[in-house]
């Protein structure tokens, strides 16, 4: 007998041998048949879809869950345009803090909006005694106020009070971390919206490091979290490279850096898993700290690396070396050289063609680069939102010649490249329909074309948030199609992405999702 039996839906399974399915059966959380395999069966809820579109639950390949719903807790500056009302603003956060020189964290910071990056002498006539730190919306960069200023090391380098990357980890060390329990609320908050979005798996895009990790423990807040029964969604874990130390380990190993214990990719379960090595080589276009060959249009520099070439080059190497999948950040295009020579280099000394590396962003790829891309069998996993939100700003920052190369999608497919989708929420919208329809039609939110070359058609952005994902991830045989004996993990729409006018996908209703056969938010 089946456990649920869906009907009268349109099934877009993503499986090219069974491309269309319009009865779904399910048993112990698995996909067991389609269509007639499964039309006579008894079960014990056969549920009527009313004529719904279904498709494999959306996998976003690149999140940030704890920062997602920390942010939703945070008061935030969004919106604001105005240095006087961002001031005022945060005044109001300092006088709700009761404990005296504590720290005030501040959300949704974005110097594009004010024309100017707030200085520390703005922050110290409002901020009451406290340690102030307001986060950058990219999470490459930070304003704080000179109460933290006069804690950070001399060497530390700041601009007025502004901290980009690997200065702003500086000051981030400098407390507490969040603890075990803010942090699985918060990957709870997050994941729920996921599910709303008919996300069903996404990737967590470094965690336990200086940049984007909340605590050197933050695995043990989405193992709490999944005891607690507050992570409804499957979850990959990238771990953040500095989190690596070296090891004594036979030479035969071929381990010159591992975690403790020598846990790498593949560690967990159809829940929650450890994934890729996370490497930052650069920043982000945003906060202007993307690096570029050339710079940025307007501006007299080209943004930066995150270290020395040689040593981002020897931690790709010695992560490749250990058996690791890489998930290497490189946002522009100076960022994707340095990447591109490494893992060349790690690939002559130990050839792993099945090592899945991927390409976080792929911001800037110029022409030159695709073949290299193609001959290492990288995915580029890519934020179409990103392009949707922030395409008339990165346009105009990299100027008319660059401005086409900006998040490709056909231009990698071209080249037998897998394009991934995800958000880096919550960086961009979450949204995997708005992305889909953003990577069809290449308009940005004011309806300015960006690089319409780069347009897939609507199954090839499907195609991207499902069974790329899934490629991406190592979930091939579990997800991504409905096929059966995969995770029953789906999402049921009121239209059909492939039927309605391009401009209208991302307002499609998700009307439910599934994980493990059974919908997200009723009682198991």
């Amino acid at each position: 007998m089946l456990c649920t039996r869906l009907t009268n839906a349109r099934f877009l399974t993503m499986d090219p041998d069974h491309p269309v399915a319009h009865e779904l059966g399910i048993w112990r959380g698995r996909i067991v048949g389609l269509d007639g395999a499964v039309a006579s069966l008894p079960a014990r809820e056969v549920i009527d879809l009313q004529g719904a579109t279904v498709l494999p639950g959306f996998i976003d390949s690149h999140v940030h869950l704890p920062w997602t719903g920390l942010k939703q807790n945070t008061p935030s500056i969004a919106g604001r345009t105005r240095i006087d009302d961002v001031l005022a603003a945060v005044a109001e956060a300092v006088a709700r803090q009761g404990s005296p020189g504590s720290w005030v964290s501040i959300a949704g910071y974005d110097q594009r909006a004010l024309g100017r990056h707030l200085t520390a002498a703005e922050l110290d006539r409002v901020s009451q005694g406290h340690k102030v730190f307001v986060l950058h919306d990219s999470g490459h960069g930070c304003v704080v106020n000179t109460a933290v200023l006069e804690l950070l090391s001399a060497d530390v380098p700041h601009e007025n009070g502004f901290l980009a990357e690997g200065a702003m980890g500086a000051a981030r060390a400098l407390r507490l971390p969040y603890s075990q329990q803010e942090l699985a609320e918060a990957i709870g908050r997050a994941a729920r919206t996921c599910l709303a979005e008919g996300v069903t798996a996404c990737a967590e895009a470094g965690i336990g490091g200086r940049l984007f990790g909340h605590s050197p423990v933050e695995l043990g807040a989405y193992q709490l979290a999944r005891e607690k029964g507050l992570l409804p969604l499957r979850v990959q874990l990238m771990v953040s490279t500095d989190r690596l130390s070296t090891v004594a380990a036979h030479e035969a190993d071929g381990i010159p850096k591992a975690l403790d214990l020598g846990l790498r990719t593949g560690f967990g379960d159809d829940w929650l898993s450890v994934g890729a090595l996370k490497i930052y080589t650069d920043g982000g276009m945003m906060a202007r700290t993307a690096a570029l060959r050339d710079p940025y249009e307007g501006l007299d520099h080209a943004g930066q690396l995150q270290d020395d070439p040689e040593a981002l080059a020897q931690s790709i190497v010695d992560g490749h070396l250990a058996g690791w999948q890489l998930a290497v950040h490189a946002i522009g295009d100076r960022a994707a050289d340095v990447a591109l020579d490494a893992l060349e280099r790690a690939q002559r000394l130990r050839p792993r063609p099945g090592a899945r590396h991927r390409i976080e962003h792929a911001g800037l790829i110029r022409p030159d680069q695709l073949p290299r891309l193609a001959r290492l069998g990288l995915s580029a996993v890519v934020q179409p939102n990103f392009l949707r939100h922030f395409g008339d700003d990165y346009a105009a920052i990299m100027g008319a010649e660059r401005a086409p190369w900006l998040y490709r999608g056909r231009g990698f497919l071209d080249h037998g490249i897998t394009l991934v989708g995800s958000s880096d929420r919550p960086v961009a919208d979450g949204s995997p329909l708005r992305a889909i329809q953003f990577m069809a039609e290449r308009a940005s939110g004011s309806g300015r074309p960006i690089g319409p070359d780069e347009a897939v058609t609507v199954d090839e952005a499907l195609h991207a948030y499902t069974v790329a994902g899934a490629y991406a991830c190592h979930w091939e045989d579990s997800a991504g199609s409905l096929t059966p004996g995969k995770r029953a993990d789906l999402v049921v729409l009121g239209d059909d992405p492939r039927r309605v006018a391009v401009s209208r996908i991302g307002d499609i209703e998700v009307v439910a999702t599934y994980v493990d056969g059974r919908e997200a938010g009723k009682p198991a």
